[in-house]
């Protein structure tokens, strides 16, 4: 598979603040669902932050599509095929669900393609389209991580983003939310994630990556992380060995 996204010895921080990221690096291949995992503070979001364009690099680089993209906007980089799910969600909780998937498609300037995506999507995800005329500020946690999920299809992505898609939801819509990871991996849609439920994670990613003190300690197949024994020992813990 021809690697469509590549982040070489990339080092980021917050405003004047020290530096999260000191030297991570990751290769995304074109189709393939790949897991982030790593403890907390490892850089792990940072690193989505930075490639979205929400935090600028003091070193490194980004690519997509063998073209740089660090320094460009968020929406610049929008454009070029990179969606992103945050973990606050970021919905507008005052409209409706329908007028929240509208605002996904605001690089959009064709009026009715967009009313025709908005539909395509809602024929995706069946419970918001029952939900399609309810604030989204009313829905449950799944319901909210489902939308804004299916938000960034609006735009047709080439790759999604998810930064900590299962965090604060019951185990049985955990579940639900990988099974939407494997739905838009199907569809041969290119889905990176950070997850804190890394059993989970890898087990619904074909590529995995470990992150620690702000470098890539580990990248390769999810299958060989989830058996390596040191990584058992140091992130997957009992979990692992209950498994």
């Amino acid at each position: 598979m021809p690697e469509l996204l590549e982040a070489h010895n990339v080092v980021a921080g917050y405003g004047r603040g020290p530096d999260i990221l000191q030297g991570s690096s990751l290769t995304v291949r074109q189709g393939q669902s790949q897991c982030i995992i790593g403890p907390n503070g490892a850089g792990k979001s940072t690193l989505l932050k930075a490639i979205a364009g929400l935090l600028p690099l003091r070193q490194g680089e980004i690519r997509f599509k063998g073209e740089r993209i660090d320094g460009l906007r968020p929406d610049q980089i929008l454009r070029k095929g990179i969606g992103f799910v945050p973990q606050e969600r970021a919905l507008f909780p005052k409209m409706t669900v329908r007028e929240n998937l509208r605002m996904g498609g605001y690089i959009l300037t064709d009026r009715a393609e967009l009313e025709e995506r908005t539909e395509d999507v809602l024929n995706q995800f069946p419970i918001l389209r029952q939900r399609a005329g309810q604030n989204a500020g009313t829905l449950s946690g799944g319901e909210q991580q489902m939308l804004s999920m299916a938000r960034t299809q609006i735009v047709k992505p080439d790759i999604v983003m998810l930064d900590e898609p299962s965090l604060g939801l019951a185990p049985r819509i955990v579940r639900q939310m990988f099974e939407i990871v494997d739905m838009l991996c199907d569809r041969g849609m290119t889905v990176v994630f950070v997850e804190q439920n890394v059993l989970m994670g890898l087990k619904h990613a074909k590529w995995g990556a470990v992150l620690d003190l702000g470098r890539t300690l580990f990248d390769g197949p999810a299958a060989d992380i989830l058996g390596d024994p040191r990584i058992q020992e140091l992130y997957l813990g009992k979990a692992a060995a209950a498994a």
